[in-house]
């Protein structure tokens, strides 16, 4: 007998970001025996595998690229990679997430009218990295301890990583604001659908004895619901799949809660469901 009750967060797994990246590297792939991403189309090690069983080659060097086609991933890249590529002569199919896009061309915009260009967000994620590529001396902002590179008196734009939280990105423009500057804007970059994951697993999160958010281990948007989670319920784990669960964390809880982040597809969360759902303690 099943001991275990699941309960599934409203918002969770693949965005449309996402979606759209992977539909457009099968949908090449069909008529091309070889394609290269730059860089991991998105940070799931299932799905890259899948997909490079398919024939999508993850390179991290346009100089590995000789001929073909080449994918730019859901995170983007900076203007000096697109144009590398084109020099190249390389077929180029532009898989960069539409909110991702905008961050950059607001970016460029600021930088444009004479702002600093401040980004909050994690300074070795491929997004904020083809967004410094986008505009001179961006300045990436972790979180308050980064104060300290803010020019005096600036003139500054701000903008967000789109998978950071509004709780982070408030709190770290609050402190920004309290420093020294000479004029302040600040633009919303956060992804919407990013920001309903986060809300629907918190929600959850507390109804529940132990809570599991499944997704890759170098996703952003995966790590931030799983901290978010963690601060309302200390049996938060992070997991890519269902072998990755130590089954002893079951024993003695009879609510699971199961979200996943914007990279994590269907199957990965089905699996994990039907497996959760008939474990027994006695028996697991």
């Amino acid at each position: 007998m099943p001991c275990m009750k699941v309960l599934v967060a409203q918002n969770c797994g693949f965005c449309p970001g996402v979606r759209n990246a992977i539909s457009l590297a099968e949908k090449v792939l069909k008529h091309e025996k070889t394609v290269y991403s730059l860089g991991p189309i998105i940070h799931n090690r299932d799905v890259v595998q899948r997909l490079a069983e398919a024939g999508l080659k993850t390179v991290h060097d346009i100089e590995e690229i000789q001929r073909g086609s080449v994918l730019i991933r859901s995170h983007g890249a900076a203007p000096d990679q697109i144009a590398k590529l084109r020099e190249k002569g390389l077929n180029i199919i532009d898989a960069t997430c539409v909110l991702v896009k905008r961050v950059q061309h607001i970016a460029q915009d600021l930088a444009r009218q004479g702002y600093t260009v401040v980004i909050i967000g994690d300074e070795n994620h491929p997004e904020i990295q083809a967004v410094t590529g986008c505009a001179e001396g961006v300045l990436v902002i972790a979180d308050e301890s980064d104060l300290s590179k803010l020019p005096k008196n600036g003139t500054l734009g701000v903008v967000c990583q789109t998978t950071q939280s509004p709780q982070h990105f408030g709190r770290v423009v609050g402190a920004i604001a309290q420093g020294s500057f000479s004029e302040l804007r600040v633009i919303n970059t956060l992804c919407k659908e990013a920001v309903k994951r986060q809300e629907s697993a918190v929600r959850l999160c507390k109804q529940v004895d132990i809570m599991f958010v499944l997704g890759g281990l170098q996703s952003a948007n995966t790590r931030k619901l799983a901290e978010i989670c963690r601060e309302h319920n200390r049996q938060t784990f992070h997991l890519e799949n269902w072998n990755g669960l130590d089954k002893k964390k079951l024993i003695g809880n009879n609510v699971a809660g199961v979200t996943a982040g914007a990279s994590t597809p269907d199957w990965i969360i089905e699996e994990f469901l039907r497996n959760l759902e008939a474990f027994d303690s006695g028996g697991g």
